[in-house]
């Protein structure tokens, strides 16, 4: 498949999958709009709309992953990430606010942990018991500066190289790989989280190597520098979230150069019946859902198979001879009491 320039702009890539979870190797473009239906396929959830891309293949169905970890990279087209890699067509934004509402929905009574998280915007989603684990993790750009200057952070472990302890631009790229490192070595503390039986779904945005291609060009050492980092820390990140989740986990890359679109959510207005009236003036049925023939199969064989066992049984009831069907008139019978 040939994809250009203005029709594709990012790289999908795999990093990390359980046995359960078939992806297949290939250059077939994935759209957009719908990565968010491959996270809710590859946990076994449905989706509205059939999915006709061939990088995803059925898999197990009685196995299903125990946590999907998706992480957004803006600024660049692809990263050099080991694993299986797709061209993305048409780059739009996207969420998994309709994964993370399957999740509370079917599990709302356990624990699972649903963490989506854009240090940058300081946009933060945590709902959920499990997620009181997470409260003492950075998320303001202040909590995030000051947590670099702390002990164990990641810039007494990283190859700063280039990059420099006191510009705003590359503490803002570092301090998004310290909520990687924290995220895992939160979870590592609390491993009872990713063995219970409900699934977990991290959903991050980074945009810290967008800013550094901004301020010093992608053709500068910074850059490139900056990539490598980002390239070895998720390897190292996809790496310690599927030990922790025993091998069973889903870790998912999502480079973009640039969106085509600003993300817009669905939000519901005040004057929705009155703007109904004027989107359906003929008064024209609903389109039906795409469960509909499944669940009308259903309810039809079931009615006509109840109305055909009441009919049969009734049947056998009105022509039933006493004589042959209870042990109680064979025995109070007056020729079996004279023998």
């Amino acid at each position: 498949s040939v994809c250009f320039s203005e029709v594709c702009g990012g790289e999908f890539s795999v990093l990390r999958s359980p046995q359960s979870v078939v992806f297949r190797d290939g250059s077939w473009p994935i759209p957009g709009e719908r990565i968010p239906d491959v996270a809710a396929l590859t946990m076994g959830f449905s989706v509205e709309e059939d999915l006709p891309w061939p990088g995803l293949a059925v898999g197990d169905l009685f196995h299903r992953p125990q946590a999907t970890v998706l992480v957004t990279v803006k600024g660049v087209d692809k990263l050099p990430v080991k694993g299986l890699s797709y061209p993305i067509e048409n780059a739009v934004p996207f969420s998994l606010d309709s994964v993370a509402n399957a999740i509370h929905t079917l599990f709302s009574e356990e624990t699972p942990v649903v963490l989506q998280l854009a240090p940058s915007e300081e946009r933060v989603y945590m709902v959920g018991k499990a997620n009181a684990v997470f409260e003492d993790l950075s998320v303001t750009l202040r909590q995030l500066r000051n947590r670099l200057f702390q002990d164990s952070s990641v810039l007494t472990s990283l190859p700063l190289s280039s990059l420099s302890r006191n510009n705003e631009v590359d503490l803002l790229f570092l301090s998004e790989l310290q909520v990687l490192h924290d995220i895992t070595n939160l979870l590592s503390r609390h491993k009872h989280l990713a063995k219970d039986h409900s699934p977990d779904l991290y959903s991050l945005e980074l945009s810290g190597l967008e800013e550094v291609g901004k301020r010093y060009g992608e053709d500068s050492q910074q850059f490139k520098d900056a990539s490598q980092i980002l390239v070895d820390s998720l390897q190292k990140f996809a790496d310690e979230m599927f030990n922790l989740y025993g091998g069973n986990a889903v870790v998912e890359v999502v480079a973009v150069k640039e969106f085509n679109a600003p993300l817009s959510r669905k939000t519901r207005s005040i004057l929705q019946s009155s703007q109904s009236t004027k989107e359906n003036p003929y008064n024209l049925a609903y389109p039906y859902n795409s469960d509909y023939s499944v669940i009308f199969n259903i309810v039809l064989w079931m009615m006509i198979g109840l109305a055909l066992a009441v009919i049969v049984i009734s049947y056998n009831l009105w022509n039933m001879d006493p004589g042959y069907d209870s042990i109680i008139y064979r025995m109070t019978n007056q020729k079996i009491r004279m023998d």
